[in-house]
């Protein structure tokens, strides 16, 4: 029996935006092809001993092979955005392969609007 191939083997990838929609998706995938992948999104609220949509998303990554890391972070507050890139170069001795940047906020906003 042959071995699983990983071609992203030693890569890290980050998925911002990846609880849900497409960014869960892209998360998935690169999980599949053996990324470490840190997936944020924002902390949600009332899920007292509750596992959030982000930390399933994690967990799924690992089931598929790869590694996967929640952390939760409020990509409209700067100081949220520098403590996440802070942790993945102390993580991984500042390797960061791929970056996904799908967080979008104004979707409320959007669908009120029109």
């Amino acid at each position: 029996m042959s071995a699983v191939q990983r071609p992203l083997s030693n890569r890290v990838a980050l998925v911002t935006g990846a609880s849900r929609g497409v960014g869960r998706g892209i998360a998935l995938q690169l999980g599949e092809a053996g990324a470490k992948v840190y997936v944020t999104g924002r902390p949600q609220k009332n899920l007292v001993g509750k596992q959030s949509s982000l930390e399933k998303v994690a967990a799924e990554i690992i089931q598929r092979g790869g590694f996967g890391i929640p952390v939760f972070c409020d990509h409209s507050n700067p100081e949220n955005v520098k403590k996440l890139f802070e942790q993945i170069k102390m993580e991984n001795n500042g390797q960061l392969d791929i970056l996904v940047n799908n967080a979008y906020s104004d979707v409320d906003f959007i669908a009120e609007k029109y």
